[in-house]
Parts: structure tokens; sequence; C-alpha cells
């Protein structure tokens, strides 16, 4: 076998673990096959002649091709409205993609990780969650292994954040948004009402809506928002994300009271929407 069919076999026993490292860099995995294609050809062009550790190798290279599409990322910010459309449109969205993103990767993670800078975040995310060396990191963000470290280290702070209640009012609060949450997906009338208020109160823009019924009927009707929704930490209280393909489209700050949901707010404006502390919570 000549070297270059043997790097190309090797490539493909690693390419679970690469598009694994690339889904959770880029949170997309349409962008996260194209970084493997992209790495493929520069793996082919470099040629893999004296690499003692191959697998190691084809990371850092995928890492350094996530790092080139964050950067661009953060130069294109994306339209909200063109999210909006993946939750308002049938099929515009994948939903087995909407499924992994949720379930492997996590939602809440995906968002949070994208406030990060594109150099913490390539650093968190391959040392964290992959156990990448910091020499090997340093190498791909160009920092040395002491800087990289700092940058994971300001990026974990920023995912884990810091509730602003008891962990057990947490506890509680996590109850009460994950059955609110259920119920919506499951388009469930009976299970809306009894999770909230009788004068729950729901806030979007300039719109306020009262009371249990009212609110609940509103809420099925954007069934949609429900599936690319999940838990997290907002202001350091218990709310909701919502972020189609892992992108954020809005946050949803919930108030509990007597194990209850008694309001709501919908927060969409992309300024006001960069002023939320956003952090996942704890499994």
């Amino acid at each position: 076998m000549d070297e270059r069919a043997e790097l190309a076999e090797q490539f493909d026993r690693a390419r679970g673990h690469l598009r694994a490292v690339a889904f959770r860099m880029l949170g997309s995995a349409d962008e996260a096959d194209d970084a493997l294609q992209e790495a493929w050809l520069r793996a082919d062009r470099a040629g893999a002649d004296g690499v003692a550790n191959l697998t190691g190798w084809l990371t850092t290279i995928v890492g350094r091709v996530c790092l080139d599409v964050l950067r661009a990322r953060k130069r294109r910010p994306e339209d909200p409205s063109d999210l909006a459309e993946l939750v308002t449109v049938p099929d515009a969205a994948d939903p087995e993609g909407e499924a992994v993103l949720a379930d492997s990767v996590g939602l809440a993670l995906l968002v949070v990780l994208d406030r990060l800078g594109p150099a913490e975040r390539v650093a968190f995310v391959l040392h964290d969650l992959f156990a990448v060396p910091f020499a090997e990191i340093g190498e791909i963000v160009g920092r040395s292994p002491a800087a990289a470290k700092k940058l994971a280290s300001r990026a974990r702070a920023r995912v884990q954040g810091a509730a602003a209640v008891p962990v057990d009012d947490l506890g509680r609060q996590r109850e009460v948004v994950e059955a609110f949450l259920a119920a919506s997906r499951a388009g469930d009338l009976d299970g809306l009402l009894a999770v909230l208020a009788p004068d729950v109160v729901r806030r979007d823009g300039a719109t306020v809506m009262r009371g249990a019924g009212r609110v609940a009927r509103e809420t099925l009707t954007n069934g949609g928002l429900a599936r690319v929704a999940c838990p997290a930490l907002v202001d350091g209280a218990v709310g909701l994300v919502v972020a189609p393909r892992g992108r954020l489209l809005l946050v949803l700050r919930v108030e509990v009271r007597d194990g209850r949901v008694a309001a709501f707010t919908a927060v969409k404006d992309p300024d006001a929407l960069s002023r939320v502390d956003l952090a996942v919570l704890d499994a």
C-alpha cells in the first residue's frame, strides 16, 4: 500500500473521532463535514511521513480548520431571521440532527460555546472534551502552552457560570422548567396548565399575556420552538434557550413561584441577548 492510500485508510479510521471534534467546535453537522473535507485536503497535501501519532496530527489539522471557520463566522454575524426560519418552515431543520445536538452535545453548551472567542472555544473543546495536551493546542491557536491553558480556563469559567440562588432552589426551578418544556414538546395542554400559575404572565417585547389558559394555548401554537429549546442558567437562574442548529435565537427568563411558572419573558433583541449571562446547568 502506498503512503497516500495508507493515509486515506487511517483518516477513515479516525473519521468518527475527527467529526466529533469538529461537531463540538462548530455546532453544525454540515460545517463539521465540510471541515473534515478540508482537513483531508490539507493532510493529503502535507503527507504523513514521519508522523508518530497520526490521530493526534489529524486532530490538530481539524482544529486549525475549525479555528479558521470560527474566525470567519465572527466576521459574518448571522441574521436572526435566518435562524427563526429554521423553526417556522417545515423540514427546514433536520429533526435527527437537532436530536443529536440536544442529546450528544447539548444545545446549552453549544450556545455558550458560541459566545467564546474562537481561540477560547478551540482550547476548551480540545482540552476539556478531548484531552488534547496544551502544547498541541498552543500550536493550533498560535500561543504558548501556558497561554492555551489560560484560554481553556477562562472558557471553562464562562461555560460553568455561577448560580444566583441556593442549589436546592436551583433544583426546584429546574424541575418546573423541565416540566414546562416537556409539556410544550408533547403538545400537552393539561400538562401546561398544571405547571403554569393561574395568573401567569408572558412578556414578549411589548406584548403581555396573562392567564394560564391563554398562555398555554399560545405556547402550543409555537411548538417548533420547544423542539430547539433546552434549560440553561440564565442570569444565574434556570431559564430556557431556544437555539435552532445550536445558534441562539431567543432566551426565556422564567420566574418560578410555589412550584409553578409565575412569569416568563422572551428576550430576542440581539443587543439584549448579548447582555444576558448564559451558562450550562450541571447534568
